[in-house]
């Protein structure tokens, strides 16, 4: 069956064209824009009316891209901006009346479900590795772990590049000990969500979504990105806070000329890469593995029968 999928995220909206059989994934147009939907929400409890629009502008280029590929099912999930915002039931509502799109607006837990689908259905298995699957997004961060496909635990937090930048991170380049109180934060969350239990008895970590993303790339120099060759990349702890530290000593116009890293991602990464980094932390692990197979992946094999 041919899918289309797309994720109204906090940050970025993308986009998943695929032909879903038998619970494979063969991808015909992968793309992603930084929309950042989410920016203000955290302030101000609302979606902004110019953020709207950023993303109805992109999602009209996706559905002329959905039209042309004659796709049989056609969503879109909606996350943790449009959840959190008073307003959120309407613009789900836009986005289902302008474009077509099968709207869901994901509860946290559902969010975390598809990622632990997406991220494992490549996998093997049989792999009894204890799983933690990792996706940061702008407004949340979905924690899910699990071994031979079957998740075991999950969370959604409040800890999201988005959200985080906007509280913490206010000069150019962020000051030492903004960036350390965010640190702070963000461990304080993810302890209290996760049970200690839970983060003892993980093995190893998949992140998936932008800030792991554009950390292999840059970890591998890639540049223009490919995500063949940043899928499946290990990137190891202390090259994650190597990179964290060299982009947070730049300015932002700087950071914007990373090699590996899209300019739209550079005002938030700082904060992702803080983030994965304290996530690491948390459980004990020395090093992550990235992955282009999350939310998207998930929601496709799901929806086809």
């Amino acid at each position: 069956m041919r899918v289309a999928v797309v994720d109204v995220g906090t940050n970025s909206t993308r986009l998943l064209v695929a032909d879903v059989r038998g619970g494979g994934v063969a991808e015909l147009d992968r793309r992603s824009v930084v929309t950042r939907l989410g920016d203000g929400v955290d302030a101000t409890g609302r979606l902004d009316e110019a953020a709207q629009q950023r993303v109805l502008d992109v999602l009209a280029d996706y559905a002329a891209a959905i039209e042309r590929h004659r796709c049989e099912q056609r969503l879109a999930v909606l996350t943790s901006a449009v959840r959190d915002a008073a307003n959120g039931a309407e613009f789900a509502a836009a986005v289902h009346d302008r474009f077509g799109l099968d709207g869901r607006t994901l509860s946290g837990g559902e969010e975390a479900r598809l990622t632990y689908l997406g991220a494992t259905a490549a996998r093997d298995g049989a792999d009894a590795t204890p799983l933690l699957v990792v996706d940061i997004g702008g407004g949340s961060t979905e924690l899910v772990t699990g071994a031979r496909g079957e998740m075991d635990f999950h969370v959604s937090t409040q800890a999201g590049v988005v959200r985080h930048s906007e509280r913490f991170l206010r000069g150019d380049p962020p000051a030492r000990e903004d960036m350390d109180a965010l640190a702070r934060d963000v461990r304080a969350i993810l302890e209290d969500a996760v049970p200690a239990a839970v983060r003892e008895r993980v093995g190893a970590a998949v992140a998936v979504a932008g800030t792991a993303t554009s950390v292999a790339a840059i970890d591998a120099e890639v540049e223009p990105y490919d995500a063949a060759r940043v899928e499946g990349r290990v990137v190891q702890g202390y090259r994650l806070a190597e990179i964290s530290g060299s982009l947070a000593a730049l300015r932002l116009q700087e950071r914007k000329a990373v090699p590996g890293l899209h300019p739209d991602r550079a005002p938030t990464i700082v904060a992702g890469t803080i983030l994965l980094g304290q996530v690491l932390e948390v459980f004990g692990l020395d090093r992550f593995e990235a992955s282009e197979r999350d939310i998207l992946w998930g929601a496709a094999i799901e929806a086809a029968p």
